[in-house]
């Protein structure tokens, strides 16, 4: 079985097609892992979650980003935060628009594979927690999602604040920290606190912000992890951790990184298609 980790197709279909053609992708033999942010900013996301979805979980593995929780949002009337680069109407006004919303909230933050040896997030992971803890800190907020109110969770999930982790956090102050370092994380503070409004490089990134992967107290230093998200920093292999972003919404490329044996290898297919990238 081949195993694909494929970075974020934000509505880009035709791509991850091309993608699936270039590594002779077999739905009865190989596996795909979706590092996130399925829909959004490109054409067509409908058909990016009808087809995952109807791959099956044990084909399609799946975890949630930002520009899915926004559709998420969006889909039970929180639209105060809609961004004029939105592009979610092929899915909001689609006949099976409630079976793909019930699919979507059901997937997981993180997704674990003991016998691969791989966890994939969308984001990041903040150095304080351990895979054990980040496990736990996910299925929190899961758990929210896939019942009945979940439409309340969406109401509080917008904001940077709490910027620091404590096991004391409660309610909402908790479970937004959570999905602030499933989905959106990319740097940290030197003490630790998030620090979420830089998107750029590395090298351009204000004094004392250090890319989540390299905090030096990590307590995932260890473990192989594959993450999306973070496209203006693009693909790479940083210690155990594999960036799979690539911009392919923006006109650049998709990624897949092959992880069920060494030495990776890595696949790309050009996009078709650019976006204004302003205001990434």
């Amino acid at each position: 079985m081949a195993v694909y980790a494929i970075g974020d197709i934000q509505g880009c279909f035709d791509e991850l097609q091309a993608m699936l053609e270039l590594v002779k992708f077999d739905q009865q033999n190989d596996q795909i892992w979706l590092a996130g942010d399925l829909v959004n900013r490109g054409p067509k996301s409908a058909e990016v979650l009808r087809f995952t979805k109807d791959l099956g979980p044990t084909v399609a593995k799946v975890v949630l980003g930002n520009h899915d929780l926004h559709l998420l949002a969006n889909a039970c009337g929180v639209t105060k935060h809609h961004h004029r680069l939105d592009t979610m109407d092929s899915v909001l006004n689609a006949p099976d628009r409630d079976e793909l919303i019930d699919w979507l909230r059901r997937q997981p933050l993180l997704h674990h594979d003991a016998k691969l040896g791989f966890t994939m997030v969308h984001a990041g992971l903040p150095p304080i927690w351990t895979l054990s803890k980040a496990k736990k800190r996910a299925q929190e907020v899961e758990e929210v999602l896939q019942s009945d109110d979940w439409p309340t969770f969406f109401q509080h999930m917008y904001g940077n604040d709490p910027q620091r982790w404590s096991k004391m956090l409660k309610g909402w102050d908790r479970l937004r920290y959570i999905t602030n370092c499933f989905t959106r994380l990319r740097y940290c503070h030197e003490d630790e606190r998030l620090a979420l409004k830089h998107k750029g490089k590395p090298s351009e990134s204000p004094d004392g912000q250090t890319p989540w992967f390299d905090m030096p107290n990590r307590k995932t230093k260890t473990e192989r992890i594959v993450f999306g998200h973070w496209s203006t920093l693009g693909t790479g292999q940083y210690g155990q951790v594999f960036s799979l972003d690539s911009g392919a919404v923006w006109g650049e490329k998709l990624t897949a990184l092959r992880i069920d044996k060494q030495p990776y290898e890595w696949f790309f297919i050009d996009a078709q298609q650019g976006e204004d990238k302003s205001n990434l």
